[in-house]
């Protein structure tokens, strides 16, 4: 069959766009600025969090695969036919389109989009697959191939004010889905009709907040007794019972900007030691609150937090760092790893950066106080200290349900 390769499909116009054009002239300026530096004549960008950070389309893989290539001129977005025109509508710059009537018509795009006289491309080095990366180097023998993810990851750690904006509106969604999720919580309630009540309230909330943005990948963890080991534990259908340990975990998705509000909650009153483990992990969580400010280092606030927890005997129970970066993040993809409150990160706060403060410990079956205890808000970085944006109460004096 004589079937193109590659398309163009203006179909529609343009929607309203996440962010203004100045703001995201200014992401693509300090892409620009490296590629610069390194020599770089284009930027062949495959993650969803960088084709959404420097081009404002969120993709949807299902198995096909999707690039942003940036030169010092231009920005395309390379998408898949069955996108439709959607790629067109949301991206900022132009848009080229692969088809599937010939096998490897993704690496046909990404050649045509690259300027020919290219000898350096930068590229994701921890996202491109080897198979995709052998590809590029066949089709252009004659580039040498640049990692960029690090550089990428540094920018997208300092917030703008519109970013900062988003993530507010993204905490305060939280918050609501964190009170749809108590109303929901009664005896003999399954897990998952507690969280469904959870998410409808924040998809609804962020469609009156944000009515031109997609809603989608909104989602939210409730977690009762056993299932409370695990901070990311799926939704199962084991039933609310009196006594129980719950962990709420309400995760909004706006544009691709992930915000999450944590909390430990009791249906009914908790045990003694149940009650002294989680008085123990709100103390971290306060201090940690109070540790988060330009200057401080990651290390530092993991170090100080450990030793609340060792003072306790229950430094061994912890099971993640204190936090991490917010941004363009989900639960697959984003990371910032270079900014986690973890004893082997370096890394100085400083004003614009966006972390959550998130102690948690976990104390297995067949101990007195079992069960996992975990509180996170989020707080951002100012010039004088910290800016906590999450409002939703935590500790006992807040989150005992009465059975």
């Amino acid at each position: 069959m004589d079937m193109p390769s590659l398309i163009t499909l203006n179909n529609g116009p343009k929607v309203r766009p996440t962010f203004s054009a100045p703001e995201v002239n200014r992401r693509l300026g300090l892409l620009r600025a490296h590629m610069a530096e390194q020599s770089l004549e284009a930027v062949v960008l495959t993650s969803i969090h960088n084709i959404n950070y420097y081009g404002d389309f969120l993709y949807c893989s299902f198995g096909r695969s999707y690039a942003l290539v940036v030169t010092q001129d231009t920005s395309v977005l390379i998408t898949t036919n069955i996108d439709g025109g959607q790629g067109y509508r949301r991206c900022y710059g132009e848009n080229l389109i692969y088809t599937d009537w010939q096998r490897d018509n993704y690496v046909v795009a990404v050649k045509e989009a690259l300027p020919g006289k290219a000898r350096r491309v930068g590229f994701e080095q921890d996202h491109l697959n080897l198979d995709n990366l052998r590809k590029f180097e066949h089709a252009r023998p004659d580039v040498e191939w640049v990692d960029v993810a690090s550089a990428t990851m540094r920018m997208r750690m300092i917030k703008s004010d519109e970013e900062i904006a988003l993530i507010k509106i993204g905490a305060a969604v939280a918050d609501i889905g964190g009170a749809a999720c108590v109303d929901a919580i009664a005896e003999n309630v399954p897990e998952y009709e507690v969280a469904l009540a959870s998410t409808a309230a924040m998809v609804r909330e962020i469609a009156k907040r944000v009515p031109h943005s997609e809603l989608r990948d909104t989602w939210t963890w409730f977690q009762s007794g056993i299932n409370t080991d695990g901070a990311h534990n799926p939704v199962t259908t084991r039933r609310v019972q009196r006594g129980d340990i719950l962990s709420l975990n309400c995760f909004p998705m706006i544009a691709g900007y992930y915000t999450a509000l944590e909390r430990t909650l009791f249906f009914g009153e908790p045990s003694a030691r149940h009650l002294e483990l989680w008085e123990i992990n709100c103390k971290v969580h306060r201090r940690g609150l109070e540790l988060i400010r330009p200057g401080a280092r990651c290390c530092d606030i993991a170090a100080e937090l450990n030793e609340i927890y060792r003072s306790h005997g229950l430094l061994q129970y912890r099971t993640f760092g204190y936090g991490h970066s917010f941004g363009v993040l989900s639960h697959y993809y984003g990371r910032e790893a270079g900014l986690e409150l973890r004893e082997d990160i370096e890394t100085v706060l400083v004003p614009g950066m966006v972390v959550s403060m998130e102690p948690m410990i976990m104390l297995p079956e067949g101990m007195a106080g079992a069960g996992g205890y975990r509180e996170h808000d989020i707080l951002v970085v100012t010039e004088q200290g910290a800016d906590n944006i999450t409002a939703f109460p935590f500790g006992p004096e807040h989150n005992i349900i009465s059975a």
